[in-house]
């Protein structure tokens, strides 16, 4: 029985009133509220005030407003309940479980743990049910879970973000990475990328086998499909991940700061259009896949977010190539990324295992298509 939420739950509206004292010099009423409310941003506060929901004296104000003093000022903030964990009756494909951990297979659209606009439906929902859990968990938390003006800052100002929003941003992302908020969490995987994942029971477990990903003594091995016809048999990308400045839900190759990483590649099939390639990877940054091989020309098939999208675009294609490119995104409509394989050190016995799974049916079937509509000698 999956249970059925909206990400966004019902907001609760929260009352402040000010009274001006003797002495307050004129300011814009926007930027007091923001000043004085906790966590307010000036998106917020704007979104109050062209609700009407703030009143100077008993009228609506506008954000130019100046204040003065003895004015008693009202306002009326929406803000979202606070963040709890909910176990949810949601179907898992195991691979291993004993006492100690369980490795799981988790399917594309699937996001590890609760985040930003993603309170339910997730992994650790369905591992919370799994465990036995049936009531919610709450979390208490200082920062205020604001999903949705985060959410429209990033999308309305992607040449800049400014340090109020990006301080803010950067607060939740805080939260929602914290252990509280993903419990057995050892590793993770983005939404769209599908594949098996370790989850530890104890907090033993989830100690030494977070030590093997830090230390690198674990094993993980995907399948990547990426656009065009990879020259080298088998290459090495290296580049420092760092957040993009431009556009805070992306990653990118930096020079001048982020962390190394390092990702190893070998080909395993050639088509005409695209590229089946087994990659290993040697650290583990967020979408490091993703931005090494989209700066390197060859983005993931279907991938939005990296530039998979725009090789369909591209005016050195030959009309058929083109159409076998539209019609390949419609086979596969995510990023083209599996986890196929993992290896890590069980916490107890101390045997190394190594587990594979093939890549799920969206995947099969594009490269189905690829072998049948564009091969190399065609």
């Amino acid at each position: 029985m999956n249970i059925e939420r909206n990400q966004y739950p019902g907001y609760i509206e929260k009352e402040f009133t000010f009274e001006i004292p003797k002495g307050q010099g004129p300011e814009r009423i926007d930027l007091f509220l923001s000043r004085n409310i906790e966590n307010a941003t000036r998106t917020k506060i704007h979104k109050s005030i062209d609700a009407g929901m703030v009143l100077v004296n008993g009228k609506p104000a506008k954000s130019s407003r100046k204040i003065q003093p003895n004015d008693i000022i009202s306002c009326t903030i929406m803000k979202a309940p606070p963040l709890e964990l909910v176990p949810e009756n949601i179907p898992l494909e195991i691979v291993f479980e004993d006492s100690e951990m369980l490795i799981v297979n988790k399917p594309a659209g699937m996001v590890t743990h609760p985040g930003v606009g993603n309170r339910y439906g997730t992994l650790v929902n369905a591992v919370l049910y799994h465990l036995g859990h049936r009531e919610s968990i709450p979390l208490s938390s200082s920062v205020d879970e604001d999903d949705e003006d985060i959410n429209d800052e990033i999308e309305d100002d992607s040449d800049l973000i400014d340090e109020e929003e990006t301080a803010q941003l950067e607060s939740e992302e805080e939260l929602f990475a914290s252990d509280k908020v993903r419990p057995g969490i050892v590793h993770r995987l983005d939404k769209e990328t599908s594949g098996l994942m370790v989850i530890s029971k104890t907090s033993q477990a989830h100690l030494f086998l977070a030590n093997q990903f830090r230390d690198r003594t674990s094993t993980r091995e995907y399948l990547a499909l990426v656009w065009g016809q990879m020259k080298e048999d088998e290459g090495t990308i290296e580049g420092n991940i760092d957040r993009s400045h431009r556009d805070r839900k992306k990653f990118t190759i930096s020079k001048k700061g982020g962390k190394y990483a390092r990702t190893d590649f070998t080909v395993i099939e050639r088509f005409k259009i695209a590229t089946l390639l087994k990659v290993r990877l040697k650290t583990g940054r967020t979408h490091q896949i993703r931005v090494h091989f989209s700066e390197n020309n060859h983005p993931l098939v279907s991938d939005t977010l990296y530039g998979g999208s725009e090789y369909t675009q591209r005016g050195y294609l030959d009309s058929k190539s083109k159409s076998n490119a539209l019609k390949l995104t419609e086979f596969i409509k995510r990023h083209s990324l599996h986890a196929r394989l993992l290896g890590v050190t069980h916490p107890i016995s101390k045997e190394f295992l190594e587990l594979s799974v093939d890549a799920p049916e969206d995947f099969q079937q594009a490269l189905q298509f690829l072998r049948s509509e564009s091969p190399i000698n065609e």
